[in-house]
């Protein structure tokens, strides 16, 4: 295992929509393993693989104490409302207030190409919305309270 550079926001790679994986192999493992290792190293709770300049429909995330492997992702049902504050490995120190589901279930690959069903609330469930967005190249600014702001000022608007 390797930790990968995290990409920040400007560069290019961030905003771009990531293609499927069809190849279940030694790289993808390697990827895998080394998502995991970026994100327990940036104290982090969940990293997409276009955060590490890979662009790829591949997350990782840690919630609740629980890892999980997402390849392919996608959310087929969500339930509810919930506003908290969201943060982010490529954006830096801002943070903000989102509105997400409560609740979602997902449906993905697992490394070895196993489907994979899970539904989860709260965190799990901003957790997945938040790393499912980087795989279509939106930033949690891109939906927060105070996102727009904060990007014009970046920008010196």
């Amino acid at each position: 295992m390797a930790s990968r550079k995290v990409f920040k926001l400007g560069e290019g790679v961030l905003r771009k929509k990531s293609k499927p994986v069809v190849d279940f192999d030694e790289n993808l493992w390697q990827l895998l393993d080394d998502m995991k290792e970026t994100m327990y190293k940036n104290d982090g709770m969940g990293l997409a693989a276009p955060q590490v300049g890979v662009l790829r429909r591949i997350v990782v995330m840690d919630v609740n104490n629980q890892y999980y492997e997402l390849i392919n992702p996608e959310i087929i049902s969500q339930e509810g409302e919930d506003i908290d504050t969201e943060g982010c490995l490529s954006v830096g120190k801002f943070k903000d207030k989102v509105r997400r589901p409560y609740k979602v279930t997902v449906r993905a690959v697992d490394r070895y190409n196993y489907p994979i069903e899970i539904t989860g609330e709260k965190y799990f469930a901003r957790c997945t919305c938040h790393e499912l967005d980087h795989l279509d190249g939106i930033l949690f600014v891109d939906k927060s309270e105070h996102g727009k702001e904060f990007l014009n000022k970046r920008e010196g608007k």
